[in-house]
């Protein structure tokens, strides 16, 4: 049985950070940019057995907009609805589940977010995003 909770206290930022650093959004990122981002928002982690498998964060003014980044579920238990878990338990959440837009950005698991009611952008053209130069060279190298 996976247990959700926001609890601080039982995050493993070790962990967290050795994830976030091997992912395809955040290679390399340095331990301090990690526990920043956990500090300036909403954290969640999954466990199973007291032991933390998975990890994701909503960034939000909690009034029309939030972001749900940096899902991250340990491989080992990939494919048990994890990821969807998480971003669902943000989106029964009172402090955002009257948002009136709710995004995230994935490479590979549309499929996972659609029933969530996730879709592709109505109006792409309406959206603009400033990179940082280091960010925006992993972007175009990547397939």
């Amino acid at each position: 049985m996976i247990d959700y909770s926001d609890d601080r206290a039982r995050l493993d930022v070790p962990r967290i950070h050795a994830w976030l650093a091997g992912s395809y959004w955040s290679p390399g990122i340095a331990r301090e940019t990690v526990e920043r981002a956990l500090a300036g928002s909403h954290p969640l982690g999954a466990f199973r057995d007291g032991a933390q498998v998975g990890y994701a964060r909503i960034i939000s003014d909690r009034a029309t907009f939030g972001w749900i980044a940096d899902v991250f579920v340990d491989e080992s238990v990939r494919g048990e609805g994890i990821s969807r878990g998480l971003v669902g338990w943000f989106l029964a959440h009172s402090a955002y589940r009257d948002l009136r837009r709710i995004a995230l950005v994935t490479a590979d698991a549309h499929g996972v977010y659609a029933p969530l009611g996730f879709h592709p952008l109505i109006r792409p053209d309406r959206y603009m995003e400033r990179l940082h130069p280091d960010a925006e060279a992993l972007l175009r190298a990547a397939p």
